[in-house]
C-alpha cells in the first residue's frame, strides 16, 4: 500500500542548510510580490529557485565545484564543444575539428569573433590554458581532470588553432573538451567569473542570490531572457511558498509532495535526473567493510516501496551507478541483481557474524527533502532485520566538509553525477586511489578494468569493459543503489522551452516568456 510521510514528519527531520559564499554583495530585493511584473506588464526575466548555495569559489576550473553549482553556470561558460539536450555534442567555441586517422591528434578551428563577457576575444592561447589548468593543477587549486592526463601535448600553431595529441585513441576525448574556456590572463575568476556562454555574472549576495544577464555579444543563438535571478531557498516548505507567491517562477529537483500543491498556477515537466540516488556505504568502516553486510543491506532494500512513498512513483530503479539516459552503458538487468528478501538479508547478516542486526547512521544532506524522505524509508525497512538506523540531518556545506571531502561517515543518501555523459565520468570515482573515492572502494579487478576501458582505443571493448566494472560494483555491493530518479520541474504557466540534458545543467537560454 502506498504511504506517504507526513509534513510534520518532514518538518521534523529538515534543517537549515547554508553552503559559505563569497563574491561580490549586491543586495537582491526580497518580495512576495511576482518578479516578472514590471508597471503592469510581465519584466523579461524570471526568478528561480535553487536548494543550496553555489560553490565558494566560481572559477569552473577549481576543485570544489559542485553539481548545484554547474547547473547555474551551465549558462555562463561553455568549451571547445557543448553538450545538447539529446546527449550530442556540437561545436562551441570552435568552428570546427579534424582527427588523425591513427585518433591521436585533435585540430580544432576557434570560431571567429567569439567574446569573453569582458570584452575580450577567445584565443588558442585561452583555450590551451583552460585545458592545461585541469590537465596539471598548480597552486592556484585547479582541479585535476583524470581524463585529460591523456594528453601529451598542446600546440597553438596560430590564434586560431589549437592542436591536441593524445597518448592513445579514445572515442570519448571530444566529451572532455566541454570544459569551460576561460581567458588565460584574468584573476578574479573565483568572485567575478567571465567565460562565453550566452548569459554573463552580473551578482552574488552569498546565501541569498545569484543573478545573471543576457550576453548580447553571445557568438551562438542569443538568450530570450534579459535576466534570471537564482534564489537561495534551502527549506522546501519555503520554496513552494516561494513559487506560490510569485517570488520564484522555475524550481526543477521538486520533491512529488510539493509539486502536487503547484497544479494550479504551474507546469510540472516531467524528466530523468542524470544521477544515481542510492545509500553509499563507507567501504572503510565496520560493518560496512563487509561484503556479506553490504549485500544484506541490498536485499533488505524494497527499492520500488521507497520510490512509491518517497517520490510518488515517480523514477526508475536501478542496480549500478549507470544512470539510463547513459545509453548503451546501462545494464538494465543489473537492477534485479538484488530482489527484496528479508530472509535472505537475514542469513548473509548471520554469517558475516551480526545475527541480532546492528546500529547504523544515516548522514543526510537536510535541503534535499527528497533524501531524508528515502532514509526514513530505510529506517523502516531495516527494521525487519534488526538494524535501528539513526537519521543525521546536516548542513549542505557540513555534508560536503564532512562527508564527501572528509569521509568522516558510516553511510549517506545522495546523488551522485558526473561533469560528461560517459560511463568514465560516473565510474572513474570508484577507482582505490582516486581523489574522489568518498566511499574508499578497493577492489584490484575493478581497478583492473577501469584501467582497460580508459587506455582502450576500440569502442566496443571499451564498453564491454565499463559495462564489466559496472557488474563488479554491483556484485560487491559497493553501494545500496536505489533509482534514477525523475525530475519534476514547476515551471510558471507562461513559460516555455523548458531542456533536459544527460548532465546537470539548469538551461536559462531556452527559456522564454510566450505571447
Amino acid at each position: 500500500m502506498k504511504k506517504r510521510i507526513t509534513a510534520a514528519v518532514l518538518s521534523a527531520l529538515m534543517l537549515m542548510g547554508a553552503l559559505t559564499g563569497c563574491g561580490t554583495k549586491t543586495e537582491t530585493p526580497k518580495s512576495d510580490t511576482p518578479q516578472t511584473e514590471t508597471n503592469g506588464e510581465r519584466a523579461n526575466e524570471i526568478s528561480v529557485g535553487i536548494a543550496n548555495d553555489l560553490s565558494e569559489s566560481l572559477n569552473p576550473l577549481k576543485t570544489g565545484y559542485t553539481a548545484g553549482t554547474r547547473e547555474v553556470m551551465f549558462n555562463v561558460f561553455e568549451g571547445l564543444m557543448k553538450l545538447k539536450p539529446d546527449g550530442n555534442l556540437i561545436p562551441a567555441v570552435a568552428e570546427s575539428y579534424e582527427v588523425s586517422d591513427d585518433g591521436l591528434t585533435y585540430t580544432f578551428k576557434i570560431r571567429e569573433g567569439v567574446k569573453f563577457h569582458n570584452g575580450d576575444t577567445v584565443n588558442a592561447q585561452d583555450v590551451a590554458y583552460s585545458i592545461e589548468q585541469c590537465k596539471t593543477p598548480d597552486e592556484t587549486g585547479a582541479m585535476a581532470e583524470p581524463a585529460l592526463q591523456m594528453i601529451e601535448k598542446i600546440e597553438t600553431p596560430d590564434d586560431s588553432t589549437v592542436v591536441f595529441t593524445i597518448d592513445h585513441a579514445d572515442g570519448e576525448f571530444l566529451n572532455y573538451l566541454t570544459v569551460a574556456v576561460v581567458p588565460d590572463d584574468y584573476t578574479e575568476q573565483d568572485t567575478k567569473p567571465v567565460g562565453t556562454g550566452p548569459f554573463k555574472f552580473q551578482s552574488r549576495t552569498a546565501q541569498e542570490a545569484v543573478v545573471i544577464e543576457r550576453f548580447d555579444d553571445y557568438w551562438g543563438e542569443k538568450a530570450k531572457l534579459d535576466k534570471v535571478t537564482f534564489k537561495i531557498i534551502e527549506n522546501g516548505d519555503s520554496m513552494v511558498l516561494s513559487l506560490q507567491s510569485g517570488a520564484i517562477d522555475y524550481c526543477n529537483h521538486l520533491p512529488t509532495i510539493q509539486a502536487t500543491q503547484l497544479k494550479d498556477e504551474f507546469n510540472i515537466v516531467e524528466g530523468s535526473m542524470p544521477l544515481i540516488q542510492a545509500l553509499y556505504l563507507n567501504n572503510n568502516v565496520a560493518p560496512f567493510d563487509n561484503e556479506l553486510v553490504r549485500q544484506a543491506l541490498s536485499y533488505a532494500t524494497d527499492r520500488r516501496q521507497i520510490i512509491d512513498i518517497a517520490f510518488d512513483g515517480y523514477g526508475s530503479v536501478v542496480g549500478s551507478s549507470i544512470y539510463p539516459t547513459l545509453g548503451k552503458w546501462f545494464d538494465e538487468s543489473l537492477s534485479e541483481l538484488y530482489p527484496y528478501d528479508v530472509e535472505k538479508a537475514k542469513e548473509l547478516l548471520t554469517e558475516a557474524g551480526y545475527p541480532d542486526g546492528f546500529n547504523m547512521t544515516i548522514t543526510v544532506p537536510s535541503n534535499y527533502p527528497q533524501h531524508v524522505d528515502t532514509a526514513q524509508v530505510l529506517a523502516d525497512q531495516y527494521k525487519a532485520i534488526g538494524v535501528n538506523v539513526e537519521i543525521q540531518p546536516v548542513e549542505w556545506a557540513a555534508w560536503v566538509s564532512e562527508v564527501y571531502k572528509g569521509r568522516n561517515f558510516q553511510t549517506t543518501i545522495t546523488g551522485v553525477d558526473a561533469h560528461y555523459p560517459t560511463a568514465r565520468a560516473m565510474m572513474e570515482r570508484f577507482m582505490s586511489e582516486h581523489g574522489k573515492n568518498f566511499i574508499n572502494y578497493n577492489n584490484e579487478d575493478f581497478d583492473r578494468l577501469m584501467t582497460e576501458a580508459i587506455a582502450s582505443g576500440d569502442d566496443a571493448q571499451r564498453t564491454e569493459l565499463y559495462t564489466e566494472a559496472q557488474r563488479n560494483l554491483a556484485q560487491h555491493a559497493a553501494n545500496v543503489y536505489i533509482q534514477a530518479p525523475a525530475d519534476l520541474v514547476a515551471v510558471r504557466k507562461g513559460l516555455e522551452g523548458v531542456n533536459f540534458y544527460p548532465v546537470s545543467a539548469l538551461d536559462m537560454a531556452s527559456l522564454y516568456w510566450a505571447e
